[in-house]
């Protein structure tokens, strides 16, 4: 019996945007199980609670079987031992992103040498996008459509109009 290849796409996710869900759909393609994990960071105020951004994120990953969303706190990597993670999927948009995520995976490799980190390279339609831009431009009425979905543009239009 051969066993199941599960990753972990980790993230604040806050908002999730397209370019994480064009990571999320590839990794499901690699891998037989994909938990995406939201963080809950104590250090920052997100615009969403932790429970409003797994309820997004379940909504726009519904189409994909293999997915299943959570909350963890404390280190990755022990999340990913809980669940048995041979892999660590994270997207990369540019160079910028390369010298963190490098600390990341080294801290990651000396905490448990047997998961792996992969890096998918982000579609370049989406390079540009962070959750951060996206949250600063629906702030202000911006345009968003080409970079979130449906579901999220709507959930920033009202959390925006609650403010």
């Amino acid at each position: 019996m051969t066993k199941n290849k599960i990753a972990v796409v980790p993230g604040s996710f806050d908002p999730i945007t397209y370019g994480h869900l064009d990571i999320i759909e590839r990794a499901c393609k690699i891998f037989d199980k994909v938990y995406v994990s939201v963080l809950r960071n104590s250090s920052k105020k997100g615009l969403f609670s932790p429970e409003e951004r797994i309820e997004l994120i379940s909504g726009v990953t519904k189409h994909l079987d293999n997915v299943e969303v959570v909350q963890f706190d404390g280190l990755l990597i022990d999340f990913c031992q809980q669940v048995e993670a041979d892999a660590i999927i994270r997207g990369l948009r540019a160079v910028s992103d390369f010298e963190y995520e490098m600390q990341l995976t080294s801290m990651n490799r000396k905490l448990d040498s047997q998961i792996e980190t992969m890096y998918i390279m982000t579609n370049n339609n989406y390079s540009f996008i962070s959750s951060s831009i996206v949250k600063e431009v629906a702030k202000y009425g911006g345009k968003i459509e080409d970079i979130v979905p449906p579901l999220i543009e709507d959930a920033l239009k009202e959390k925006f109009k609650e403010q």
